[in-house]
């Protein structure tokens, strides 16, 4: 028998992943994965638009 995910638990498996994209999406900007992981837990698509807007931090 297959049971369907709880919608809460599905919610929460997609808000984890989208804080998983887009700290690998600020670790290729040269950013902080690990903060970006964290401020995308709590503002997920929100941090999203301002990784995709913000410029790319040169190498020293």
């Amino acid at each position: 028998m297959v049971t369907a995910i709880p919608n809460q638990s599905s919610y929460a498996i997609g808000w984890g992943t989208l804080a998983f994209i887009n700290a690998g999406l600020a670790q290729s900007k040269n950013r902080s994965g690990l903060t970006w992981f964290l401020i995308s837990l709590l503002l997920g698509p929100i941090a999203t638009f301002f990784i995709v807007i913000l410029e790319s931090i040169a190498k020293k």
